[in-house]
Order: C-alpha cells, then sequence, then structure tokens
C-alpha cells in the first residue's frame, strides 16, 4: 500500500513524502532519501521493494522547496537540473526536511527501528543524518559528497556502497572514508555510478542484487536484532 502524506519542517516548510507500506504490519522503517531526479518513479519503486521486505518506508520530496511535485530522469538535462535545484536548497537545509520525515518515523516506531537509506545526492544526506540526527543505522550508495565531509562521524551503524569505476567517486576518496572510519564497512563494486538504477545506463542488475542483500541483512541485524550472515 502506498500513498503521499504531508509533513512539515521545523522552520514551516511543509512538503509531501511518499509512504510505503507492507501487507503485514511493518516492525521497522526506513526514511529514503533521494537522489538528483528527485522521489521519481524509481525512488518509489525502491520504496515499494523495501515495504515488501516488511519496512514502513517514507520518502521526503526534498526538491519540494525550489519545484513541488517535480520527477526528473536520468537524461542529462535532468541531472543537470536536479544538481541545480540541490545546490539551491543545500545539504543541511535539504536535512530538516529528513529529520522531519525521521521525527514521523519515531512517532510510528521506537527510534532504535528507524534508518536512513539514501542514494546518490541522498546517499551525502543519509552519511551528515547519521552524523547529526541519531537515526538507528544509515546506508549509503554511490554518494560522492561522503569524501569531502569524511571528518563528519556517524553517530550509529552505517553501511556504504560504491562502484569501482564510478566516475563522481574516486578510489582514492574512497581510501580516504575507509582510512578516516576504519570500522564501517565498505563494498566496492566493478560497476559505475548508478549501478542500482534500472532506468540508468549503468544498470547492473548482479551487483544492485548483491547490495540489496546486503542491505538488508544489515537493516535486519541492527533494526530487528536478527543474526544474518551477510554475503562478502
Amino acid at each position: 500500500m502506498s500513498n503521499y502524506i504531508k509533513l512539515t519542517a521545523e522552520d514551516g516548510h511543509p512538503f509531501d513524502a511518499y509512504v510505503a507500506e507492507p501487507p503485514q504490519p511493518a516492525k521497522a522503517a526506513i526514511v529514503l532519501i533521494q537522489g538528483t531526479a528527485g522521489v521519481n518513479s524509481h525512488i518509489r519503486s525502491v520504496a515499494d521493494d523495501y515495504a515488501t521486505a516488511g519496512f514502513y518506508v517514507i520518502a521526503p520530496s526534498l526538491f519540494d522547496r525550489v519545484r513541488p511535485h517535480i520527477e526528473l530522469g536520468y537524461a542529462p538535462n535532468d541531472i543537470v537540473e536536479g544538481i541545480r535545484i540541490a545546490t539551491q536548497i543545500g545539504p543541511f537545509v535539504s536535512l530538516k526536511d529528513v529529520a522531519a520525515a525521521l521525527a514521523h518515523a519515531d512517532s510510528l516506531f521506537d527510534k532504535s527501528k528507524v534508518a536512513v537509506l539514501g542514494f546518490g545526492l541522498g546517499g551525502t544526506l543519509a552519511w551528515l543524518a547519521a552524523a547529526r540526527l541519531h537515526p538507528a543505522a544509515a546506508i549509503a550508495y554511490y554518494a560522492a559528497g561522503i569524501a569531502e565531509k569524511a571528518n563528519e562521524t556517524p553517530c550509529c551503524p552505517t553501511l556504504l556502497h560504491f562502484g569501482a569505476k564510478d566516475s563522481h567517486v574516486s578510489l582514492d576518496e574512497i581510501d580516504k572514508i575507509q582510512t578516516v572510519h576504519k570500522d564501517i564497512p565498505i563494498f566496492i563494486y566493478d560497476v559505475g555510478h548508478g549501478f542500482n538504477c534500472p532506468q540508468r545506463h549503468s544498470y547492473n542488475a548482479e551487483a544492485s542484487a548483491l547490495a540489496r542483500n546486503r542491505t538488508l541483512d544489515f537493516l535486519k541485524e541492527h533494526l530487528l536484532n536478527e543474526e544474518v550472515k551477510t554475503p562478502l
């Protein structure tokens, strides 16, 4: 089951959020943070997918601050527009909307049962949320902004996914993150940026499935206290 709800950030900004719920009562929640294409059909499909795995998923529409209800794709012009909007808003203003989504999830679940999960731009915001907003766990996919924010220290278990062929994130930058945060698990796949998105030419089904399994194991371990063996 899915629908949109209205949330309000601490600065009074109202915005939409996409919610996907499992058929059975959820035991934990995920705040799903969009990339530069907004809460588009891909992000909604990710939300729906994790809902089928038993999670309550809420995806705040971060671009509502500039262009409400916008949905972008992955053509060059769309990417440029998404970066423009994201830059205009800025990460720390976007965090206010992420915080509102976390507060909503916290009102429905124990705080120990709420994680953040982000892709690209959203991965960087998930990293910042892990350091500043204290979710129970955080997962970031191919986030180009983490290396320059490596001085931020997550306050919760955090998992990172990167592509070895990502033109937005160099292996040196990944090494920097790992050097500063030796305890954070980082998985590197022989793929490019956006490998989890079927709407992109860089999509890789094998890497996407493996990263999803690792993410689910991570969520089950840290939100549901289930013993799992993460595939290496």
